[in-house]
């Protein structure tokens, strides 16, 4: 059992037809309701609810401080590889952009580590194009134990493996992996991923339930907005964390809001989201699970991103660098997207604390769990 055999039990005209015919009446309900559900949630995302994001936003707060206090946790992205062998047309990795390539060696990685360590990062997402022969288990194997032994907490946002692999991974330190579908819709999908392993939809699909079987202690899912439907596309989203957590309940999850970001060969939004219905997105979440994580990365404004960090999100990224060799070597025509808030990790750290909130530069700690 997996989550495709769910998947497959979902019609996507079905659900965006659903969500369109939400009313007020459906989404008074919702906002009333102590435990929401998928069915509420499709309210909660739906046009009728754009004019209740006042009690949206109250709820989210109210919600997320219950269980997150006012605490907000940082992570920042270590990029160490651009190769790619697949050919995505929302991607400045991309194995058809002509860019410069580069992967870190074990020295580069230390003058990288370094940096971040300097910043106060101990939360680390270590992020490659999807390469499995030169940036597959073998780099992994070298890599992770030299991190591990400087920072806390490592996730990891690289190509599926598979259990085995995951199980070995977390052996050597691994503690989270994001893996975002990118888009639940598979003839979209299909438009977007044109060569490489990643043409495969239900390899990827069932990357979390791999995951969970081996013991990895968080799991980040997503889909990248802009490339379908978005309310469908966070639908499905929703349904893919309530089907993981019913069944592997020991594991943690997070959820995360990318949208579509200029980057060599850039794509066009399919599906635009504005900032308003950005936040009837992540308040809607809230509202339906009080213990997921919620992260906004750099993607998003300065200003957007110190609006929201209030509202329900428990985890940004900060001084971000989105191309190898960022941080200590400056590398600056690698990067796989243009970031927008572009201020150091300490900036960002002294806005939220102007606004009450405590800095958590770790996100957790095996010795925590003795």
């Amino acid at each position: 059992m997996s989550f495709l055999e769910r998947f497959k039990q979902l019609d996507w005209d079905d659900i965006a037809l659903s969500i369109c015919s939400k009313t007020a009446s459906d989404v008074e309900r919702a906002l009333h309701k102590e435990k929401r559900d998928l069915e509420d949630f499709k309210a909660l995302i739906s046009p009728a609810a754009e004019p209740y994001i006042e009690q949206l936003a109250q709820l989210s707060y109210a919600l997320t401080r219950q269980r997150f206090g006012n605490t907000l946790s940082f992570y920042i992205p270590l990029y160490l590889s651009n190769l790619c062998a697949n050919a995505c047309t929302y991607c400045g990795f991309s194995m058809e952009n002509r860019i410069k390539r580069r992967t870190l060696s074990l020295h580069e990685v230390e003058r990288e580590l370094a940096v971040i360590k300097q910043m106060q990062f101990d939360n680390v997402l270590l992020v490659t194009g999807e390469h499995e022969t030169k940036v597959g288990m073998n780099y992994f194997r070298q890599i992770l134990p030299l991190i591990k032994r400087e920072v806390s907490y490592v996730a990891m946002e690289v190509q599926p493996l598979q259990q085995a692999h995951y199980a070995e991974l977390k052996s050597l330190g691994l503690d989270a992996v994001m893996v975002y579908q990118e888009t639940y819709h598979p003839s979209t999908y299909a438009l977007h991923h044109l060569r490489g392993n990643k043409m495969d939809f239900n390899f990827r699909l069932e990357t979390p339930d791999r995951l969970a079987r081996a013991g990895i202690d968080k799991i980040g899912l997503g889909a990248l907005i802009g490339l379908e439907d978005w309310r469908a596309d966070c639908f499905y989203v929703a349904a893919h964390l309530d089907y993981l957590e019913k069944r592997y309940w020991k594991t943690r999850y997070s959820i995360s809001f990318p949208r579509l970001r200029p980057c060599e060969g850039g794509l066009q939004p399919k599906s635009v989201m504005s900032d308003k219905q950005l936040v009837q997105l992540i308040c809607a979440f809230r509202l339906l699970n009080s213990e997921v994580e919620l992260s906004l990365s750099t993607r998003e404004s300065a200003h957007f991103r110190d609006k929201l960090i209030p509202l329900g999100i428990t985890s940004i990224s900060a001084g971000s660098k989105t191309q190898p060799g960022g941080y200590a070597m400056q590398e600056a025509e690698l990067e796989q997207f243009v970031i927008s808030d572009e201020r150091t990790a300490a900036q960002v750290a002294a806005a939220v604390k102007g606004q009450g909130f405590e800095v958590v530069w770790r996100d957790w700690h095996a010795a925590y769990s003795g």
